[in-house]
Parts: structure tokens; C-alpha cells; sequence
């Protein structure tokens, strides 16, 4: 009886493989689940504060605790605060460019946990999971700093880092509206900005929809046009799941 319950266990827990384990790295949080095949959930998240600073061995560190709470796993998806090419970071402007510029992140996780990661910026990992794969498709986070990511039918196209471009009067957009700012002008002066940054966005795109997500976007209460939408900032961790399709596959090589 015993084996008969252990072989029904081990088929349903093979029905949903691959397993991917989906991490957030953020300015504020790190976040983790373990995904099943269908990109749904297959336990409680977990969640720790983001350490300042937050060098490479320190945030590693974290994620070895955490996978404690975690279910086993066949892959890796992460998402990064920072431009990242071919699993290697390049910047990490709330994190620390000087900790992290050049280091390979999806090697160093594949030789930790012996399994096969993929990393992408964060927002591009978020805007995966929201995106609906037609025209020209922008994902905007607003959160410790300022994420951007933009689709063409559904194609990632060659990373946009807003958040490191001049916006208003020499600011950035990680400057003039990042959770720095929102909390030292509060909510209705942080608002009209994100007005004017999407009235400049659209003009720099002529995007035919736009996403607004991270964890400030909830604090968005100003009119929204149709082509905008809010969307949930879960979206950070089930996108991880599409970074293993197949017509990715270029963009890790």
C-alpha cells in the first residue's frame, strides 16, 4: 500500500515537470516560487527584504536560504534589476554596478544547484507574463527604480533602459520617479510625473499598448487612457516560465 501511494505521489508531481524555479530579484524584495509546466504556482512564494549593499556573495547567500522553503526544481528562471546579456549582468543600478558589473550570474547558479538557469532583465521576465504578442507592446515597472521592456508580436526586442535616461531637466527616469522620489513628493506630485512620463513615452514609441507594473503601480490612481493597463506584479515571478521557449532559445547562446 505504501509503494502503491509513493509511485501515485511521484506521478503527480511528474505531471507537472519541468519544475522552474522563478526568482525576483528586486531594488526592495527578493522573491521565489517553483512553477509547474503551465507557468501556475506550486507552493506559497517566499520572500525576503533586499540587502543594502547587495553584493553577488550576499544575495546568493539569501537565495540558499530560501530555497529551503522551496520545493525541488528542474530549472531556473531569474529576473534582474539591470541589463543582463547571455547570463552575464552588465548594470545594476539599485543593486551596485561595482559589485555586479561582469559577473555571471546564470553560470554561478548553474555550478551552486547543478541545474540550468536563464536570466533576463526583470522587466522583460514581468512583461512575459503579461504581454498579449500582437504590435508593439512596452511593459513599464515602477518600483525601487524605473524597469522598461518592449515586444514586437510578441518578440523581445534589444534591451531599453529607461531608467538611466534623462527625462525632465537632466533627471532619469530611476530619479524622477523612483520609490525615492514618490516618497519624498508623495502620491499626487508622483502621479502628475507618471502622467508626463507616459505622455513621453508614447511619443518616443508609438507603442500600441503599454503595461505598468511593479509595486508602485497599484499606487497609480490618475485616468488612464485605453492602450494602458495596470497590471499585477505576480507577473515578476509566472513569467518566469516562458523564458524556456523555444523561440528564446537565440537570446541565451
Amino acid at each position: 500500500m505504501k509503494k502503491r501511494r509513493r509511485r501515485q505521489s511521484r506521478k503527480r508531481l511528474d505531471a507537472g515537470a519541468p519544475h522552474t524555479l522563478a526568482i525576483d530579484i528586486g531594488g526592495t524584495h527578493i522573491k521565489a516560487s517553483v512553477l509547474d509546466r503551465a507557468g501556475s504556482e506550486t507552493t506559497k512564494r517566499v520572500q525576503v527584504d533586499t540587502p543594502h549593499p547587495a553584493p553577488p556573495a550576499t544575495v546568493l547567500s539569501l537565495l540558499e536560504e530560501m530555497l529551503r522553503s522551496l520545493p525541488a526544481f528542474d530549472r531556473i528562471s531569474v529576473g534582474f534589476p539591470g541589463v543582463v546579456q547571455r547570463g552575464r549582468i552588465v548594470t545594476a543600478p539599485n543593486l551596485g554596478t561595482t559589485y555586479w558589473s561582469g559577473f555571471a550570474l546564470a553560470a554561478r547558479l548553474e555550478r551552486r544547484w547543478r541545474r540550468p538557469a536563464r536570466i533576463l532583465n526583470d522587466a522583460e521576465v514581468q512583461g512575459f507574463g503579461v504581454i498579449g504578442g500582437k504590435g508593439l507592446e512596452c511593459v513599464l515597472t515602477l518600483g525601487t527604480g524605473f524597469g522598461s521592456a518592449l515586444y514586437r508580436d510578441g518578440d523581445l526586442m534589444p534591451h531599453l533602459e529607461l531608467g538611466q535616461h534623462p527625462i525632465w531637466k537632466s533627471r532619469t527616469y530611476d530619479q524622477y520617479l523612483g520609490a525615492a522620489v514618490l516618497k519624498k513628493k508623495g502620491l499626487m506630485r508622483w502621479n502628475a510625473r507618471v502622467e508626463r512620463m507616459l505622455a513621453t513615452v508614447r511619443t518616443l514609441l508609438n507603442f500600441d499598448h503599454l503595461y505598468l507594473g511593479g509595486g508602485n503601480a497599484a499606487k497609480v490612481n490618475i485616468d488612464l487612457p485605453s492602450d494602458v493597463t495596470i497590471v499585477s506584479n505576480e507577473a515578476g515571478i509566472t513569467g518566469g516560465i516562458r523564458l524556456w521557449d523555444r523561440r528564446l532559445d537565440r537570446l541565451f547562446e
